[in-house]
């Protein structure tokens, strides 16, 4: 359930409120919006408690029970909306945040190009895999730690924060200390042992749809971070498998109004893993942009016919380039800015 507290509750007044739920049993996630302060309220059976008697409790306004199962990462949790603070960039509020860069970190050369090309674009995150999870074992799986030390060095020296993908629970500690934000990938959106040793960290998660998962599964997959105690998750469409095989997935931009208002957490999306086509990249991310998308993930590769990893789906820089252009137009024409 959540529980609403009047404006200008005092936090002696929050605190007996906190005190009461956790004797009877709740977990407790506290909310403090530019009004109002929110409780939320987990526990085994909220029915072992009379919302009439929280109500009646001194400095509450109202209290709501919830019959989802992502209560945290319900819309209801944070009306206004979270933002995620990324080595000081915010995700969610009125900019658009692009994050840009190759599929794999290959070499040095490769990732201080990709870092000064999509900086000098406009994008604010450089994104790269030092471990890749790959169908084939026998396909390029990454240069693990020493790639992460090449794209931090190429990244912060151009101004933008790290994004990479995070395997096992096992890599968490060492990759902490060169990640800005760590990306779950679509295999492991319900890798629930790896969200639960995340949720411990506070380095904020960049959660990405399962290939075959409903929204409700991601959010629930996102309550896992949020009831752990990690507040900072972006969660992200990169499209999802069906019949049509023209493209590598489907890319369903119908999820981004439809989280946006379920939830108050970020939505971005990644149109290059969302068709796996060079030529559908730039369309996608315009639509997703249209329909209220935080951010894009955007792989742009400086030579991509020569990238170990997912180069058909990787722009060229001057594609990128074009792309930032145009969205510097849509942007503003649904009210945001880039």
């Amino acid at each position: 359930m959540f529980v609403v507290m009047e404006q200008g509750a005092t936090d002696a007044q929050v605190a007996a409120v906190i005190e009461k739920l956790v004797t009877v049993g709740f977990t407790v996630h506290r909310s403090t919006g530019v009004v109002h302060t929110v409780l939320g309220c987990v526990g085994p059976k909220e029915d072992i408690i009379d919302p009439r008697n929280l109500e009646l409790l001194e400095g509450v306004k109202e209290v709501h029970p919830v019959m989802s199962q992502y209560k945290l990462a319900s819309r209801n949790f944070n009306p206004a909306g979270t933002r995620v603070n990324v080595r000081g960039v915010e995700i969610g509020g009125d900019a658009v945040v692009v994050v840009a860069g190759p599929c794999s970190v290959e070499n040095e050369e490769q990732i201080e190009r990709s870092a000064e090309q999509v900086a000098v674009a406009g994008a604010k995150g450089l994104r790269g895999g030092a471990f890749k999870p790959r169908s084939s074992p026998y396909s390029f799986q990454g240069l693990g730690e020493a790639g992460l030390k090449i794209m931090q060095k190429a990244a912060h020296r151009h101004g933008l924060f790290v994004v990479s993908e995070v395997m096992d629970h096992t890599q968490i500690a060492m990759m902490e200390q060169y990640v800005d934000l760590f990306q779950v990938g679509a295999r492991n959106m319900q890798n629930f042992n790896l969200l639960k040793e995340l949720a411990k960290s506070r380095t904020p998660v960049l959660l990405k749809r399962g290939i075959s998962a409903t929204i409700e599964e991601l959010l629930l997959s996102s309550e896992y971070l949020l009831s752990g105690g990690n507040y900072n998750v972006i969660l992200c469409e990169r499209g999802i498998r069906t019949f049509e095989s023209y493209t590598r997935n489907t890319m369903d931009i119908s999820a981004i109004p439809v989280v946006k208002k379920l939830s108050h957490l970020p939505m971005m999306a990644d149109p290059s893993h969302g068709t796996g086509r060079r030529d559908k990249v730039i369309p996608m991310a315009r639509a997703a942009v249209a329909a209220g998308a935080d951010g894009l993930l955007v792989e742009v590769h400086p030579t991509p016919d020569q990238a170990l990893s997912d180069g058909a789906q990787s722009l060229y820089p001057d594609q990128f380039t074009e792309l930032m252009q145009q969205l510097r137009m849509i942007a503003p024409a649904v009210g945001r800015t880039l």
